[in-house]
């Protein structure tokens, strides 16, 4: 068996995904990153390979990515976050032209060419009102946890104004609005329209184009994801299930076996 393995090392996340001769996937794992980045990069990378009952013998190439990629000393050379997440979503949608990631830490909208080159990319500021962690703080605000989030959202009638300015402000809002009678449902999915709006000022940017292809985790939120499309009509596209979380190691693990087959391997 001649497998290639992409694992991305993301500020909250660590995916690894594994491809076969035929370019499937075979694998694929996710663990939390924690603090000992290196570690936990090994264990999911191991993981994936149990799942098949492989062994790290039978990988023959390894690309990282994400912002722990050079703690991953298994490795053979490493790509940025944007590189893999641009490859992985041109796998699963090659119409792709825009993408726009968003994690827990960061979110980035990336425009490409035909080859698959980013011509122009944007990050968002250095709040967190442009990340997953703030749709995270607002949930805990109201003693809810990640996991409750979209349901949450889910079950909203009307979404409450919140402004997004800083995460750290956003606190004095919610509790604003708790203490008006509003629904912890419509804060959230308010938070989410917040979220949505940052996102499409992000985009535009980057001079934005159909097909759209939105990954990431907070993609795993259908209100989250209805709000974007929305917002951006027709041509937009969203891997399914897990696999919105996955796409920057199955980016890395495409060019892995690209530069395996360069080489001769």
């Amino acid at each position: 068996m001649s497998l290639v393995a992409g694992i991305d090392v993301g500020s909250t996340y660590t995916k690894a995904v594994l491809l076969d001769e035929e370019d499937n996937i075979a694998s694929r794992a996710m663990k939390s990153t924690g603090f000992k980045l290196g570690q936990t990069a090994q264990s999911t990378f191991e993981e994936s390979l149990k799942k098949i009952g492989t062994s790290e013998s039978d990988v023959d190439y390894v690309i990282s990515t994400g912002y722990g990629r050079h703690q991953v000393e298994f490795r053979d050379v490493t790509v940025t976050a944007l590189t893999s997440a641009v490859r992985g979503a041109n796998w699963l949608f090659p119409e792709t032209r825009t993408v726009l990631d968003i994690g827990g830490q960061t979110m980035k909208a990336s425009k490409l060419d035909e080859r698959i080159k980013v011509k122009s990319f944007r990050l968002n500021d250095k709040c967190a009102a442009g990340t997953g962690a703030f749709l995270e703080k607002t949930a805990r605000y109201m003693n809810f946890s990640t996991e409750e989030i979209g349901p949450l959202a889910a079950t909203s009638t009307v979404p409450v104004e919140i402004s997004g300015v800083c995460a750290v402000f956003a606190e004095s809002e919610v509790i604003n609005q708790l203490s008006i009678g509003s629904a912890p449902s419509d804060i959230m999915n308010g938070a989410m329209h917040s979220l949505v709006g940052r996102s499409l000022q992000l985009m535009r940017r980057v001079k934005m184009e159909p097909d759209y292809t939105l990954i990431g985790g907070i993609m795993r939120f259908p209100t989250m994801v209805e709000a974007l499309t929305e917002g951006l009509g027709d041509g937009v596209n969203v891997p399914e299930g897990d696999l919105v979380q996955y796409t920057g190691a199955l980016g890395a693990a495409t060019l892995a076996r690209q530069r395996l087959e360069k080489r001769g391997g």
